[in-house]
């Protein structure tokens, strides 16, 4: 039991020091890792590279996994971009074990105790970030150390070496990798454990290579599992993950596995904990050089497994998807371009408000009204996907980021809301068939092109993060505010004249103050802008 134990809290340490490891990395990263994502084109070859770097970054290659389903169910990946980055995940998960494989247990406690203390002494947040690898890389090793020593009574125990014996079978050798990696959710803590076990010489080269050709199989569980409920295409790519690994076991374990164990054994004969790293890295790469020619066959194997076609849904979010948030930089990056296509939405509903008015059409007031329910259900998933994003784990920026967009999801939900007053007015003129004067249906048109507009620079200045296009907005504002007492005493004018119906001036009063209120929403996205950007 005390063997047991010292195991677990020896796992737990190694998995908690990977994930702030990670944590860190992705912090210093920053915008860095949202662009490596965004270089991403159909060249499978540079798909490869980002997956590579991504994982390294992150330190888990069925993180990046399910943030490509996530990517692929969101229709910003195609299947073709995810089989590469996949590969590439691969390959980049081998960094962790190359790490693992350094005796740098020794050195552990003392780059703790310089990261805790970079941490507590400096307020400086590109040192915290440093402090954080440093913290994590450290008790990662103390894990290791905490396995290697738990483990050590087991070299006297016949029982477990009978075990081991067993374990000889390479196939009963697969299905414990397999086994192992689906439980702890971590290929990587499934080798480093490995590597604790061969540190004590109660494993060898022979009996690790199974375990650890079924621990790359293991790892497509958690992508899987995180494609449920997903689309087709989604679990297609979680599946050819799957495939990709499985055949790349059947490859090594009927021609490779020899060759790769002699190579290893070549390299460091003395050291088994460094061979099944070396191990690790020989096999993903070379599984990927294998394969790569052959992605396209992946791709449709997946295809014919999940057959059908993949219902297209434009009426719900786009950017988004919960399994982005594992990586809150590129997040953050998704959730800002969601908020501007809801933008665009409540900017091409004002625009129908307004053809609705002027064109008397019945058939456009109604597709605002349609368009109304559609921003209401816009604002209210994306500020649910940015609630949960702000129990992330963010930097200070990307914490005001998130801040900015659920205020600005807000602006454009009433900017949507007053769209759909500005149609109900128009619904009513025209169910009443009320007639306006030349000159007030004249300045209705030009307070509407100012208001347009100004609402679309709010747009450019949000997608820009330009603070000078956002201070034009502001200044838009004012202007419109003029205008709007201007006219309103204009009509007032025309009403005590009788020039125009009481009616019509009451729609005229209520839509110029509606676009006034619009005006006042883009002027809150700008001054948002500006408040982010100091």
């Amino acid at each position: 039991m005390e063997i047991a134990f010292g195991v677990l809290g020896g796992l737990g340490l190694f998995l908690y020091g990977m994930n702030l490891m990670g944590t860190g990395l992705q912090k210093a990263a920053g915008e860095r890792l949202k662009k490596l994502i965004e270089i991403l084109t159909n060249n499978r070859f540079m798909g490869v590279l980002v997956g590579t770097l991504v994982t390294m970054i992150i330190q888990s290659s069925s993180a990046t996994t399910v943030m490509v389903v996530g990517f692929v169910n969101a229709g910003l990946m195609t299947l073709s971009q995810a089989i590469g980055v996949i590969m590439g995940a691969n390959i980049g998960t081998t960094v962790t074990a190359q790490l693992v494989a350094f005796k740098l247990t020794d050195i552990a406690p003392i780059v703790v105790a310089i990261g805790v203390a970079i941490w507590l002494f400096s307020s400086n947040k590109r040192h915290k970030e440093i402090a954080e690898i440093l913290i994590g890389f450290g008790i990662l090793f103390i894990g290791m150390d905490f396995m290697k020593h738990s483990l050590k009574p087991l070299g006297k125990s016949q029982a477990f070496k009978d075990l081991l014996i067993s374990l000889n079978n390479p196939y009963l050798g697969i299905l414990v990798g397999f086994g192992l990696t689906t439980i702890v959710q971590s290929s990587s803590a499934s080798i480093g454990l490995l590597i604790a076990l061969a540190s004590q010489g109660l494993i060898t080269i022979d009996i690790a290579l199974p375990i650890l050709f079924g621990d790359n199989i293991g790892t497509c569980v958690t992508a899987l599992l995180s494609s449920i409920g997903a689309n087709k295409t989604a679990k297609r790519a979680a599946l050819m993950h799957l495939l990709f690994n499985i055949v790349g076991t059947l490859i090594f374990m009927l021609a490779l596995r020899y060759p790769i164990q002699h190579l290893v054994t070549r390299l460091t004969p003395n050291d088994v904990g460094r061979q099944i790293a070396n191990a690790h890295t020989f096999f993903n790469i070379a599984n990927v050089v294998i394969q790569f020619p052959f992605a396209g066959f992946i791709v449709m194997a997946a295809k014919k497994l999940i057959p059908g076609e993949v219902e297209e849904d434009n009426t719900g979010l786009k950017y988004l998807d919960t399994r982005i948030i594992e990586t809150p930089s590129i997040a953050v990056g998704q959730a800002a371009k969601e908020v501007l296509r809801m933008g665009k939405v409540a900017q091409n509903s004002l625009k129908m408000a307004k053809e609705s008015f002027f064109n008397k059409s019945e058939k456009l007031t109604h597709k605002v009204f349609e368009q109304e329910k559609f921003i209401n259900q816009l604002e209210k998933d994306i500020v649910q996907y940015l609630v949960e994003l702000s129990n992330a784990d963010l930097t200070d920026e990307q914490q005001i980021k998130v801040t900015t967009l659920l205020n600005t999801v807000n602006d454009l939900e009433r900017v949507g809301d007053h769209a759909d007053n500005i149609a109900e007015l128009a619904q009513y003129a025209i169910d009443n068939k009320l007639s306006f004067s030349d000159e007030a249906l004249r300045e209705l048109e030009m307070m509407f092109e100012k208001v347009e507009n100004s609402y679309r620079t709010a747009l450019m200045a949000y997608k820009t993060a330009d603070p000078e296009i956002a201070r034009s907005v502001i200044a838009f504002e004012e202007d419109i505010d003029l205008m709007e007492k201007q006219l309103r005493s204009n009509h007032i004018e025309r009403l005590n004249k009788q020039l125009c119906h009481p009616s019509s001036g009451i729609i005229f009063l209520d839509m110029i103050s509606n676009l006034e209120r619009v005006a006042d929403h883009a002027s809150n996205i700008a001054l948002a802008i500006l408040d982010a950007l100091k």
